[in-house]
């Protein structure tokens, strides 16, 4: 399960736009607001893209991405 508080404030402090984000990581814009309001899973794909154009860290990503996973 995705830690959506943690990736909507990585989102923010990133201050690019959510369509600016959705273009520098390739998903499509409507994808990416149903995946952050739980509609369906983030794939492998879309974490990649996002930790980049986020500059997310491995632990920030598995933080956010994996959390379920780790605990």
């Amino acid at each position: 399960m995705t830690d959506v508080i943690l990736l909507k404030k990585k989102i923010e402090e990133s201050g690019m736009t959510m369509v600016a984000i959705s273009k520098k990581s390739n998903i499509l814009r409507e994808t990416l607001y149903n995946r952050i309001n739980g509609v369906g899973e983030f794939t492998a794909t879309e974490i990649i893209a996002l930790s980049k154009v986020l500059g997310l860290s491995n632990k920030e990503r598995d933080q956010i991405f994996l959390r379920e996973k780790l605990n």
